[in-house]
């Protein structure tokens, strides 16, 4: 990862790349993430046959309506162990980018693609 401060991270192998699953899907619903810290949101997320709704947590409610999430598609890390946040458990991390106060903007594909998709 690289740090906040914006340096590169170490450099990596292909393989290394490829070890880390990262995959489209469609936000099904989102709701604020009582008992959070920090102000989040909780969402189940479809990525498709293969790996089916998944729920994750993400810090998005300054930028985001929890309605203007539903119907958008996210990319995610499928394949990161779950992790406890408060009593809820994220099963995949969805990704972003600080924007420049520090609030978090969603990546995204640029047009529309199937569920599942894989980030090549």
């Amino acid at each position: 990862m690289s740090s906040s401060s914006g340096q590169p991270s170490a450099e990596i192998g292909f393989d290394d790349f490829l070890k880390v699953d990262i995959r489209i899907g469609t936000v099904l619903e989102a709701v604020p993430l009582e008992g959070a810290r920090k102000p989040a949101y909780r969402m189940r997320i479809d990525f498709g046959g293969e790996i089916g709704i998944k729920a994750s947590s993400a810090q998005l409610t300054a930028l985001y309506r929890a309605d203007e999430l539903v119907g958008r598609q996210v990319m995610a890390v499928v394949n990161f162990p779950p992790r406890q946040i408060g009593k809820f458990m994220s099963q995949v991390l969805t990704l972003g980018f600080p924007g420049p106060d520090g609030a978090v903007v969603l990546a995204t594909p640029e047009r529309q693609v199937p569920n599942g998709s894989r980030l090549f």
